[in-house]
């Protein structure tokens, strides 16, 4: 017997989830390269730059990770993704990712650590969430984290306030956090660019991301530098112990990465 067609309804496609996360650092300009991002014709944006789905928001169910983004349909765009920066420094964020979606394009910015952590202070003293001095806030840090890495391991629902805010030092040492990326994610899905390199040349190095996401590359009219932020100069004293702090770790960083980022 004949079915009509009309009776015949069309197969729902599975949702699709990110071609490509920006995973940090904070203050190492994720705002202005996601909003670059999303000026491409090819690129739908998420409901939000930063849905902090595998950090903050994993209580929440697959499916509404998957409302975050639109769905393409026949002609319309490619790609779309997100720009969280707190996933590069959350210790359960890398394997999470691989875990939901393994052939996702992972971005990661790294700025000068000792520039990443004054910034980082500044805006929270303008937004009031600091109090302290830097140095004071610099030399808190330790009796701030006490115990705060065990219970985030020990817990995958534990939110720490003080490991998301007051990590001025600990978020810098980047040879620390991408091993975890690393082991998980082929070279040919992770990125890892200079924030001064996005600074100096926005639009180089936004075709440059383009490109890994094999796109077309574009030319924009403007780069606005999003969440910019002028704070008072810091004491050269203060400047050169961060300097000397990171040496170590910086070195680490270029070997592992084979690059010099040119930081010290």
């Amino acid at each position: 017997m004949a079915i009509d067609s009309q009776y015949i309804q069309p197969m729902k496609q599975p949702p699709k989830p990110p071609n490509f996360i920006i995973i940090g650092v904070q203050k190492g300009g994720t705002t202005s390269l996601y909003n670059y991002l999303i000026q491409h014709p090819q690129i739908a944006p998420a409901a939000q730059k930063e849905i902090h789905y595998f950090d903050l928001n994993f209580h929440q169910t697959p499916d509404w990770y998957y409302s975050q983004f639109p769905q393409p349909e026949s002609g319309e765009f490619q790609l779309t993704g997100e720009a969280s920066p707190y996933y590069i420094f959350h210790p359960h964020v890398a394997q999470r990712i691989h875990d939901f979606s393994p052939k996702v394009k992972i971005i990661a910015l790294l700025r000068n650590p000792v520039e990443r952590a004054i910034s980082h202070y500044h805006y929270y003293i303008k937004i009031g969430y600091e109090s302290l001095s830097l140095e004071s806030a610099i030399a808190h840090e330790p009796e701030r984290l006490k115990g705060e890495i065990a219970k985030i391991l020990n817990s995958p629902t534990y939110e720490s306030y003080n490991h998301r805010h007051y990590t001025y030092i600990s978020r810098g040492i980047y040879a620390d956090q991408l091993p975890a990326w690393m082991q998980l994610f082929p070279k040919s899905q992770l990125l890892i660019l200079k924030s001064e390199d996005l600074y100096t040349n926005p639009c180089g190095t936004y075709n440059s991301v383009l490109e890994f996401l094999d796109l077309p590359p574009q030319q924009l009219q403007t780069y606005e530098k999003y969440n910019s932020n002028q704070y008072p100069p810091v004491s050269e004293t203060v400047y050169e112990q961060l300097k000397a702090y990171y040496r170590s770790h910086n070195q680490r960083l270029a070997q592992m990465c084979d690059r010099d980022f040119g930081w010290d």
